[in-house]
């Protein structure tokens, strides 16, 4: 066994290395760069490496500093995590030229499978079922375009080396595809410094699944069954899940064996991942392998009862596999939901700063299964614009599907993020439903259920009732704990009588008659009297530990339990349960009154300025002042978490003045471009 590894990554992958390392007792050394100076991995790992700027490219991905890290440390082991340099095939052979091991698959299999137009050709001599496509590299957008014509459309345009939804685009015409070549080229090269570029058929409301595979350096390979990665926006998995609700035992079967036949021919060593992807009527076809560990890893462990990384650490210090095919046995279901640091509100632009408040329940027993949690980040930490926006990979796990999603949904009402804003409210809109609870998913899922973006969702009549007895609470609570304050001109109410307010959640006024017993707030769980006219037909009674100082609220109503996010606003409160986030204020009868008759703000016309989505990087500026443009015109390209997004006008006109350069850093809701 090795006697020191170092993990050549960051942030989450970083932290689960690290922790498995604990478990098996082998010290361990992060890296680091001026961004992550103060993460969890460099507190937790025995030692910490400096190895240079933010930016990826002067740090992470730069080998010799990596290597220099273990000579200067004594490691005599890398694992490379995902991303950064665990598919690249230099980087192993680097490392064995200083005799120090490499925590992943052999070199040849690397190039092999990471090349994608190399790994079709690879796939079909093996006997997997591949996408009809251009068996070959793409030089320029009008070559692009004539494949395209060739194959028929929709097309998929995508990086020969890319992954994680980097350097892909659909092309359902011409003049897409001209576009999409483009910034998918631009964004390959930034994400992966290769822009060379494939097409091929994009099949219509497919299903992503892929078969995680393990294999020793003895020529030992197994499967460890399947992995559905359909929910996915701009071809980034949002939620996965193991064991897939669409397929059967026979599919699973043929796609398990023709992921061992890929890998045992090139010799596979390590853990591994081949996706596919699956028509409507069960047909599949090989994607891609990727030669590393998963993001989406955890769903197969929970359902397996095994450690990928310490498999991986295993099998890279020679030992053999210590099981067979018929020990892969799926043992109940895992659902993964990304944490990201993302405004779903706002077309799910990136959400830069820093975790004001970060808090996660503990993992164990949650609802109706239990929770882990891999995250690599704590209350204080920045997610910065380098890098990946995860906070967290978040799963829910349990004896059938019904019970996962049941406890990832409760694990999400209580996990409370403050600083930036997070896509939680939109994976637990996702998780609640219909289609997605019966199983019935594809890859353009989000797209079909959300076409207009995300604007939250229609309250039920359960949201309804927990968020106005929230508020109303709260509001309670600080109310007479004021009038208790000597020379307060507003009294407590008479004994007996409770607290008579309207709630406004929105647009919507509802009455409620509140009544917390005296002493009742000392108690580790309070009981206050409730009822609601024309939400509640009689009085219930509302329990919750909620003390002052609390972000989240979670009590007990109707016999049901509920956790609401709360944040103070300047007027009132901001709640949200799940997919419905509402703005909360609570006032007595007359003050309502007098709250309706204010006059309507008027909008801000901003038709004439663009301003920043997100926090990022200008790339590039296409206009200058005194240029005429019209509607859907691209004016420059702002990069933030290495995707990049287009600035287009909404308006014909003439630029007035452009103000910003490119290679600028913007701040969001910066202006940028204002016209005449």
């Amino acid at each position: 066994m090795f006697n020191k590894i170092l993990i050549a990554n960051r942030g989450e992958i970083a932290v689960r290395v690290i922790k498995t390392c604990k478990r098996l007792g082998i010290p361990t050394v992060a890296v680091y760069s001026e961004a992550d100076a103060d993460t969890l991995a460099v507190e937790m790992a025995d030692e910490a490496v400096f190895i240079g700027p933010p930016a990826p490219g002067e740090s992470y991905l730069v080998m010799d500093k990596i290597i220099q890290a273990c000579l200067d440390t004594g490691a005599d082991a890398v694992h490379p995590g995902f991303g950064f340099l665990s598919e690249n095939a230099n980087f192993p052979k680097a490392l064995a030229e200083k005799n120090i091991a490499w925590i992943g698959p052999n070199p040849h299999a690397i190039s092999a499978m990471g090349d994608k137009l190399e790994s079709k050709k690879l796939a079909a001599e093996a006997g997997v079922s591949t996408v009809p496509g251009f068996k070959g590299e793409i030089e320029d957008d009008q070559q692009a375009v004539e494949v395209a014509g060739d194959i028929g459309y929709p097309v998929m345009i995508k990086a020969s080396a890319g992954g994680g939804g980097k350097g892909m685009r659909i092309a359902r015409s011409e003049s897409e595809v001209r576009e999409g070549f483009q910034a998918a080229r631009n964004e390959a090269k930034s994400s992966f410094g290769d822009d060379r570029i494939l097409i091929e058929k994009f099949v219509e409301k497919p299903r992503h699944i892929e078969i995680q595979v393990l294999g020793d350096k003895h020529g030992n390979v197994v499967h460890l069954n399947e992995r559905e990665c359909s929910v996915q926006r701009r071809n980034q998995k949002v939620l996965e899940e193991a064991p897939s609700p669409f397929l059967d035992p026979e599919t699973r079967k043929k796609m398990g064996d023709q992921a061992v036949a890929l890998s045992k021919a090139v010799d596979y060593d390590s853990a591994g991942t081949v996706e596919f992807i699956v028509d409507p009527d069960r047909n599949f076809y090989f994607l891609e392998m990727n030669t590393r560990l998963q993001v989406e890893h955890p769903v197969t462990e929970l359902t397996h009862e095994i450690d990928l990384v310490e498999q991986m650490i295993r099998v890279a210090a020679g030992e053999k596999l210590g099981f067979k095919q018929s020990d892969m046995q799926i043992k109940g279901w895992a659902v993964e939901a990304r944490l990201y640091a993302e405004d779903p509100y706002r077309g799910f632009l990136p959400s830069i700063g820093r975790l004001k408040h970060y808090v996660e329940p503990l993992e164990g027993p949650i609802g109706r299964g239990a929770l882990r949690i891999d995250s690599g980040v704590r209350e204080g930490d920045e997610i910065s614009m380098f890098y990946d926006p995860m906070i967290a990979k978040v799963i829910g796990y349990g004896d059938n599907r019904d019970a996962a999603i049941d406890a990832l949904s409760e694990t999400l009402d209580r996990l409370y993020v403050d600083g930036l804003q997070s896509n939680a409210p939109f994976l637990s809109a996702v998780l609640d439903e219909p289609d997605f609870k019966s199983g019935r998913i594809h890859t353009g899922y989000i797209d079909e259920h959300f076409p207009e973006g995300f604007n939250g969702t229609a309250p039920t009549e359960f949201q309804l009732k927990s968020l106005c007895a929230t508020a109303a609470f709260i509001h309670t609570v600080f109310v007479e704990r004021a009038a208790r304050v000597s020379g307060r001109i507003t009294p407590l109410p008479e004994e007996g009588l409770a607290h008579e307010w309207v709630v406004i959640l929105n647009d919507q006024r509802f009455p409620v008659e509140l009544r917390i017993p005296e002493g009742a707030m000392e108690l580790d769980e309070a009981g206050a009297e409730l009822w609601a006219p024309g939400l509640i037909a009689e009085p219930v009674v509302l329990t919750t530990s909620w003390k002052p100082g609390d972000h989240m609220f979670e009590g007990t109503l109707d016999g049901q339990d509920f956790a609401v996010f709360v944040a103070d606003r300047t007027e009132g409160y901001k709640l949200r349960h799940r997919g419905y986030q509402a703005d909360a204020l609570v006032c007595t009868p007359r003050i309502a009154e007098l709250h309706a008759r204010l006059p309507e703000k008027e909008p801000v016309d901003t038709a004439k300025l663009i301003t920043s989505p997100m926090p990022g990087l200008v790339v590039s500026i296409a206009v200058e002042a005194g240029q005429e443009v019209k509607a859907g015109e691209a004016l420059m390209v702002v990069e933030a978490m290495k995707m990049e997004n287009v600035l287009r006008a909404e308006l014909d006109g003439v630029i007035k003045s452009v103000n910003c350069d490119a290679g600028a850093s913007v701040a969001a809701d910066e202006l940028l471009i204002e016209f005449d």
